[in-house]
């Protein structure tokens, strides 16, 4: 079994996540009192927050670098980023990583593989303004040959406004959720044959029950495909 780094705490609640998952994952494959080897460097959100509020990305590289280096000095092999947005700095992760001799696993792979299962090409996007509104998340999935649809400009306020001011600071609230099954009904009405959960805190919010399409959650796909690379 390869060692699993993971750089988190953005916010804390998603990596909490990820850690629950990942273990039950290798459980379910290996049995018995089987759990998964992790090195976790968990970040203060407050610092990372402040960097994208002031568009400082080369200091908030700097930080998923250093994260990603101490991870792999704590044994990791492969890395992922337990976030969506901070992909963004994936090339700065993804250099320190392979300088320290180690992989790093991008996210929107993970969600493009189960896209793929799926059978499906046209996903809604849901996730924070960056996600949505800039290129870099839509480009990888589109080197797997999805497209991607994001809601219109009120509605990504909405869904980014929910995810800062609730769901990282762990608010969940029944009528943000009715906002964003709108949100996804909307999306649905566009084309989109499912939507992907891309921000890793939105599964507090959302669960396939909620939703008027299927749902791609990435923190499950990724931690998903960090098992199986991690047990290959």
């Amino acid at each position: 079994m390869k060692t699993i780094g993971l750089v988190g705490g953005m916010s804390w609640h998603s990596t909490a996540t990820y850690y629950r998952l990942i273990n039950e994952e290798v459980a379910a494959r290996r049995g018995g009192h089987s759990s998964a080897r992790i090195s976790l460097q968990s970040l203060d959100f407050a610092e990372v927050r402040a960097c994208q509020e002031r568009g400082d990305w080369t200091a908030s590289a700097e930080l998923l670098a250093g994260a990603t280096r101490r991870c792999v000095a704590g044994g990791a092999e492969l890395v992922g980023l337990c976030t969506n947005l901070m992909h963004k700095n994936f090339p700065a992760l993804e250099s320190a990583a392979a300088q320290a001799g180690a992989r790093a696993v991008h996210i929107a792979d993970a969600v493009a593989a189960v896209a793929a299962r799926n059978g499906s090409t046209a996903l809604g996007l849901l996730g924070t303004r960056w996600v949505m509104e800039e290129t870099f998340y839509a480009d990888r999935l589109a080197t797997h040959g999805i497209s991607v649809l994001v809601p219109d400009a009120d509605d990504r306020g909405l869904v980014d406004r929910v995810i800062f001011d609730e769901l990282t600071q762990g608010i969940v609230r029944d009528d943000s959720r009715g906002a964003y099954v709108s949100v996804m009904d909307d999306l649905r009405a566009r084309g989109a044959e499912a939507v992907v959960l891309a921000c890793t805190e939105i599964d507090l919010l959302i669960s396939a029950t909620d939703s008027p399409l299927p749902l791609i959650d990435s923190t499950d796909a990724h931690a998903s495909l960090l098992v199986d690379l991690a047990l290959a």
